[in-house]
């Protein structure tokens, strides 16, 4: 497999997108259709309450993510945090992906920890899609930073991309 630019990762809070959701799920890599059946058995499969993050939370949760990706030394072009879902665009770095999920998973919950909340807060897995070339990585990049009233990196910017990260207003 040639090596990715990037990639996007999608991760949800706990409970508030099942498999068979109405507006569509993710099962390894597709995009499935809503099954009611299905969505229904995965709710009473629940061991908690649905998880919804409140604005202050999101902050709280963009700012750990942040703080991780500095830690780990990858740039991250685009980060939406939403009420019930993460979308965030990386630049690639020689680490499995799933390291790098739980690094930015884990730093959130402990960081929402931190503010006297003990939730379980994520649903188990997440969804990757890889950027192999400079176009996907700006489809990518615009569709998260798409993502309207979330607090999110340079929401609305074009970018390029270059050896130190986005280029605001460059272009590809």
């Amino acid at each position: 497999m040639p090596k990715s630019l990037g990639y996007m990762l999608t991760w949800t809070t706990y409970g508030t997108w099942l498999q068979g959701d109405q507006r569509g799920y993710v099962k390894d890599g597709e995009i499935l259709p809503g099954d009611r059946l299905l969505n229904e058995t995965n709710v009473t499969k629940l061991s908690g309450s649905l998880v919804g993050l409140s604005l202050a939370q999101r902050r709280t949760v963009r700012t750990a993510i942040l703080t991780e990706a500095g830690r780990l030394g990858q740039k991250i072009p685009a980060l939406a945090v939403g009420s019930n879902h993460v979308h965030l665009v990386v630049k690639y770095i020689p680490k499995p992906i799933g390291r790098v999920v739980s690094h930015y998973k884990n730093a959130a919950r402990l960081a929402l920890a931190d503010t006297g909340n003990t939730d379980r807060w994520w649903t188990k897995g997440y969804d990757k899609r890889y950027c192999f070339d400079k176009c996907s990585l700006h489809s990518r990049i615009a569709y998260v930073s798409g993502h309207s009233g979330n607090p999110r990196i340079n929401p609305g910017a074009k970018y390029a991309w270059s050896d130190k990260g986005p280029v605001i207003g460059g272009t590809i």
